[in-house]
């Protein structure tokens, strides 16, 4: 599943060339077939937090406002709350967090129960997202196999509600500050001055 992932992280950090990312995944991952663009961190979950480029816990060592793009691959139920928390704190306003999820709908989660996954239902993950801060923008996608297969994963993405991962992409939306209000026009003094 997370070869079929690939493709799409990628493409999502392709369309944001210049800006600092920052990628979370379950595992350590090889590096990608092409170079990334930009400035970035690729993590992965260690027993104590977070290694890879760097190895911390949260929060983050990284500063308010500082990505544009953040990539979470199959976030742990357990501190998925505080998360979410963290990269609202970090993104930049309009930057955007791509959520790859197991999908719970999906047959194929008879698969991860024999892993001790748990897979939340994905309207869960929006109500989630929403509630840091973080609404969705796009349609939810699905992709992956719908049924474990011994070929590995199917066709790369589809609306199918039963493939085996679903893909959100949330926005940090600020309110834009009030403008400059114009100045009325300068009084001016009719008539003479005394001056010494």
């Amino acid at each position: 599943m997370l070869q079929a992932e690939q493709p799409l992280i990628l493409d999502a950090l392709l369309k944001r060339p210049a800006q600092p990312w920052l990628w979370l995944a379950p595992v350590p991952l090889p590096p990608p077939g092409r170079e990334l663009p930009g400035r970035g961190i690729r993590l992965h979950r260690s027993p104590r937090g977070y290694a890879g480029d760097l190895v911390c816990t949260l929060p983050l060592p990284l500063p308010s406002e500082s990505v544009n793009a953040i990539v979470l691959q199959h976030v742990l139920a357990a501190d998925a709350a505080e998360l979410l928390e963290e990269c609202e704190r970090i993104l930049m306003p309009g930057g955007r967090v791509w959520l790859f999820a197991l999908n719970a709908m999906s047959p194929y989660r008879l698969r991860w129960r024999r892993q001790g996954l748990v897979a939340r239902p994905p309207g869960s993950w929006r109500g989630l997202l929403e509630q840091v801060g973080l609404p969705c923008v796009e349609q939810l996608r699905y992709l992956g196999p719908v049924w474990p297969t011994r070929g590995g994963v199917g066709p790369a993405t589809s609306t199918a509600p039963l493939r085996a991962v679903c893909m959100l992409q949330a926005e940090k939306r600020t309110a834009a500050g009030i403008g400059p209000i114009p100045l009325r026009a300068p009084v001016r003094w009719r008539g003479s001055v005394a001056s010494i």
